[in-house]
């Protein structure tokens, strides 16, 4: 009996420790949750630097998304100009395929040649179907072929609620994503300075050979009345009711909200907004470790120089919640000193971040420059020197 009323009171012990052990971050979105309501079926509000979900509502629920999926073909439109494999100045041959788009569109025709960046500019600011499937075809030969390109390129960036059927967003079987997903595919998009260029552009125009013009007016307002707000992607489509991914930045901290099946449009931008103002009202960035600034200077033993600058190979920015008395500290761990040769990139430690004393995360040390070993011409000439 003793040793059966000695196990409850262990096993009773160990339940309530692991209740009341919860994530700090579950902790922020019940929080979060109980403080305000969304009406829409999903949503779902990241913090940029960290990644942290700051609220969530069936955030990982598949769903249909409309022209939100357009944000792949964005992206890699945007990931091939920065590999040099395009350019923006190179000429896509439109298809009838293309030209024959339905939905929201600038009316292209066919057969007749526009420029990447015309069909780009057309996609990140109204949306256009045709542009999209023109962008598809001219990336990889056939829009069918750059679906499968799509699905691939959401595994790798971990869209595990994801699968494409078209590159537009039109209602298709099985094509599906999760308000979560579509933040990790805008968090991806935003690091490209060329896609802002044309984010905040709220009216311009396609012209068309022969002089024939297609305004073109930017389907997130939230650009134009939102204090902040500098890019993202709508999409409405009866299945999917009215989606909207966006983003917007407020000094250092840029947030990144998304709703998915809004009853209306209306309703689409104000809880976009609500959820924007909750988060810069209640959380802060604070950058721990900048990857531009010296950690440390390390002695080099046979080394054509005598000591090295030490580099984080990546920034760290802490999310911050106003009122919140968390102390995040950080070590740096690296040896006395280092032998060469060293190239650029090699790694010669590490920085282990910790929060109130446990350790959050691990990024490692760097060398930014080549240092080659020396050789014995050198040698004497530093003894010769040092006479």
């Amino acid at each position: 009996m003793k040793k059966f009323f000695l196990s409850s009171i262990i096993f009773i012990l160990c339940f309530v420790f692991l209740f009341n052990v919860v994530s700090q971050r579950d902790v922020m979105i019940s929080k979060a949750n109980a403080e305000f309501d969304i009406s829409s079926p999903s949503a779902c509000l990241v913090d940029y630097a960290s990644g942290e979900i700051l609220y969530e509502k069936n955030s990982h629920e598949q769903k249909p998304v409309a022209s939100m999926v357009k944000m792949m073909t964005i992206l890699l439109t945007l990931e091939d100009i920065d590999s040099g494999r395009i350019s923006l100045e190179d000429k896509i041959l439109t298809s009838e395929n293309a030209s024959s788009m339905g939905g929201s569109q600038v009316f292209i025709d066919p057969y007749v040649k526009y420029s990447v960046e015309d069909m780009l500019k057309s996609v990140i600011i109204a949306s256009a179907n045709d542009a999209s499937v023109a962008l598809s075809e001219y990336l990889n030969g056939s829009e069918e072929a750059f679906v499968k390109r799509m699905n691939k390129r959401a595994k790798e960036l971990g869209m595990k609620e994801t699968t494409y059927k078209n590159c537009t967003g039109l209602p298709a079987p099985e094509q599906y994503s999760s308000a979560y997903d579509s933040t990790i595919l805008l968090s991806n998009i935003l690091k490209y300075d060329l896609y802002h260029k044309y984010s905040t552009i709220w009216m311009d125009k396609l012209v068309h050979k022969g002089g024939r013009e297609t305004e073109l007016v930017n389907t997130n307002k939230l650009i134009r009345y939102y204090d902040g707000c500098d890019g993202g992607k709508t999409g409405s489509t009866n299945e999917a009711g009215c989606c909207l991914c966006a983003s917007a930045k407020r000094d250092d901290m840029r947030l990144i909200s998304c709703i998915v099946g809004a009853e209306n449009s209306k309703t689409r931008f104000n809880e976009c907004s609500r959820l924007f103002n909750y988060g810069f009202a209640n959380f802060s960035n604070q950058t721990l470790i900048s990857s531009n600034e010296v950690l440390k200077e390390l002695p080099v033993s046979k080394g054509k120089i005598d000591v090295v600058k030490l580099y984080a190979e990546e920034d760290f920015v802490a999310l911050v919640k106003k009122g919140d008395s968390s102390e995040w500290t950080y070590e740096i761990c690296v040896p006395n000193s280092i032998k060469a040769p060293l190239k650029l990139g090699d790694c010669v430690g590490k920085i282990c971040i910790m929060k109130n004393g446990e350790q959050i995360k691990e990024i490692e040390i760097v060398v930014k420059e080549n240092v080659e070993k020396i050789s014995y011409g050198d040698m004497f000439k530093k003894v010769v020197k040092s006479w």
